[in-house]
């Protein structure tokens, strides 16, 4: 049973509404908003359905007069008839009043009277009836069957005749031959003995398990010369020490105590971490920087301009030399007025998945992009003087933009602002896999929030990798270096909170929460430990230093090399943080930092890959070593990037 029916145009303008259950109109509306929000907007249109609360919503696009056509029904319910019936309206209802949207246009959808009740009642009759009326498959006749192909004779056996065969296939093991004479049935009569070598005395009069019996002792005589040979062979001096010692190093100590250099008795102590002398150039790299401004991600596209230039300069000199020739092969491949179909698009959208994946955007979700343009673009009505291929690469351009737009924007410093109003600390956990970089672009995201005045204390919960809270103690120092408490009024503007390694990271993050808020810090950010997202207890572990401490924003850190990956990491991360959690509404990813973006050239399609799978915006992008390389992404520029050939 259906739950609603609805047509309406893409510009909001609901048409007919058909509700099947009793019950509010927001019952109607508020899964067909969703819908809106999170496919049709976002450009996420590679599937023709969408599963909200406990409802599955199957769509179709008219692209040609701008309608979508919606239907929705219980999640639990396995109808069968709901694609048939979704093509059946949208045929009937153009049908109908195609005259009226082609001659009113805008004013045919404002102005017109839509009845169309009974023929959607008569076609969803018909649907369900044709569901139900389904012919049972017809059994096998006995001629249909392979048995029927088998002479008497074939199957005939005789003693000793199949054991033959048997040691017969193990010796023509894996040939070609002996696949050919499997395959086809056999024409050999009972009587006539097959051409088979005789090793001992009459192999013929023997039984089954004689010849089995034969077979495993000759095995076992010529594996016993084997090792007899290999016995011989001069035996290699073995050590005489079984097992692998340790090695032993001078400066070495078993001691961990003596090894821990993190001392949990000197948080919030400035003495702690002294300046040092530091190379202003190698720190902060761009001597002309902005203090404080975070740039957007820049893409040369001076190159393209040129190329473009040259190109245009080549065709007006063919033009001018070629004559007509040349005026024709320029108009060669322009689609006149005429409706977009599957069949023009499928040989452009095969280059263009192909390109993606190229651009190592993840396989699937390159599949996704090509099938979502398909289908925004298939029926539409094209210019006279517009290719195909302008038009699928222009469509796609729009939707990688909308992609990398998603639903929420992340402003760190208004969010910082705000938290400020209400006298509390604004929390950023970062999390990630092995080696992507948190612990280096969270040093970078401490230096720009230092630039805007804002202090910041850094609580060290990676607990289990060796030199994790060294490596920050470092960041801090230079840091306070770079920012030393005489140029803000006396106030230490980074502090690092650690108790060393081994304990509890969610009672560190606690802890170093409750201390920012008693000091007044102004931002807390939380590094953690990287973990593999197979890693159960380490994803547990995760979710509960979430859980407890309610960070503001949750920021996933990835490199910008991976490809596959990146959907399996962020994937799993999501998925991990929602069955660890104990709340109601778990927290999820918020955000996502991509790191290593400088050592990519044009392979951006880790962006495309990690948006388009959690629908959260990249926030930061790192682009080096040094403090300053830090951007915010720009969307164009990667898509620019991204269609680069």
């Amino acid at each position: 049973m259906l739950d609603f029916f609805t047509i309406f145009s893409k510009g909001g303008l609901v048409l007919w509404c058909f509700q099947g259950v009793r019950g509010p109109a927001a019952a109607c509306s508020a899964p067909v908003n969703a819908l809106i929000r999170s496919v049709l907007l976002q450009e996420r249109g590679g599937s023709n359905s969408f599963t909200h609360d406990s409802l599955t919503l199957k769509y179709k696009l008219d692209n040609q007069f701008e309608l979508v056509f919606v239907v929705g029904f219980q999640k639990i319910l396995t109808l069968t008839y709901v694609d048939k019936l979704i093509d059946d309206v949208h045929k009937e209802f153009r049908d109908k009043y195609r005259n009226e949207f082609q001659q009113k246009g805008t004013l045919g959808l404002l102005n017109g009277t839509f009845d169309f009740k009974e023929d959607f009642l008569r076609l969803l009759r018909d649907a369900e009836e044709s569901s139900k009326v389904r012919a049972p498959t017809a059994m096998k006749t006995f001629e249909q069957s392979a048995k029927s192909q088998k002479t008497v004779k074939s199957m005939i056996e005789t003693r000793g005749e199949k054991p033959k065969e048997k040691t017969k296939n193990k010796k023509n093991k894996g040939s070609k031959k002996e696949g050919a004479e499997a395959a086809a049935p056999p024409k050999v009569a009972p009587d006539v003995k097959p051409d088979l070598p005789v090793a001992t005395g009459d192999k013929e009069e023997l039984t089954k398990d004689e010849i089995l019996q034969k077979n495993r002792e000759e095995f076992f005589r010529k594996r016993m010369k084997g090792g007899e040979k290999t016995n011989k062979s001069p035996k290699p001096d073995a050590s005489k020490d079984k097992g692998k010692k340790p090695r032993v190093w001078d400066l070495g100590n078993s001691n961990a105590k003596v090894l821990d250099y993190s001392n949990s008795t000197t948080n919030g102590n400035a003495d702690t971490c002294p300046m040092e002398e530091y190379d202003p150039d190698m720190v902060l790299g761009d001597p002309d920087r902005e203090p404080g401004h975070l740039r957007d991600l820049e893409y040369e596209s001076e190159e393209e301009i040129e190329e473009e230039k040259e190109v245009h300069s080549s065709s007006s000199a063919s033009v001018k030399k070629g004559g007509l020739g040349g005026m024709f092969g320029m108009l060669k491949g322009l689609v006149g007025s005429k409706n977009l179909t599957r069949e023009d698009m499928d040989p452009v959208l095969e280059k263009m998945k192909d390109h993606l994946i190229a651009k190592n955007v993840a396989a699937d979700i390159a599949v996704q992009l090509c099938e979502s343009v398909a289908k925004k673009l298939e029926g539409k009505v094209m210019g006279t003087f517009t290719t195909v291929t302008s038009t699928v690469k222009q469509a796609l351009q729009e939707s990688l933009v909308q992609i990398l737009q998603p639903q929420r924007r992340v402003d760190v410093l208004r969010d910082v602002m705000d938290a400020q109003r209400h006298r509390r600390p604004y929390v950023i956990t970062f999390c990630g896999v092995n080696g992507v970089g948190k612990s280096t672009n969270l040093a970078k995201i401490s230096f720009w929030l230092i630039e805007n005045g804002f202090s910041v204390l850094i609580a060290a919960c990676d607990t289990f990798r060796a030199g994790a809270v060294e490596q920050l103690r470092t960041h801090t120092r230079r840091l306070n270096a770079l920012h030393p408490p005489e140029t803000h009024s006396g106030r230490t503007m980074v502090q690092l909170y650690e108790k060393g390694y081994g304990k509890d990271a969610a009672g560190i993050a606690m802890e170093a929460i409750a201390y920012a808020r008693n000091q007044g810090f102004e931002v807390v950010l939380v590094d953690t430990a990287g973990r593999m997202q197979d890693n159960a207890p380490l994803m547990t572990a995760l979710a509960k230093l979430i859980a407890v401490n309610t960070p503001d924003l949750v920021l996933f850190v990835g490199e910008a090399l991976v490809g596959n990956e990146a959907v399996d990491q962020l994937v799993k991360f999501n998925k991990a943080l929602a069955d660890h959690s104990m709340a109601q509404t778990p927290r999820l990813i918020d955000g996502i930092v991509l790191t290593k973006f400088d050592t990519i050239d044009d392979k951006v399609g880790a962006a495309i890959s990690m948006t388009y799978i959690t629908s959260k915006p990249i926030v930061f992008v790192g682009t080096g070593q040094t403090y300053c390389d830090l951007r915010s992404l720009n969307a164009k520029a990667v898509v620019a990037a991204l269609m680069k050939a």
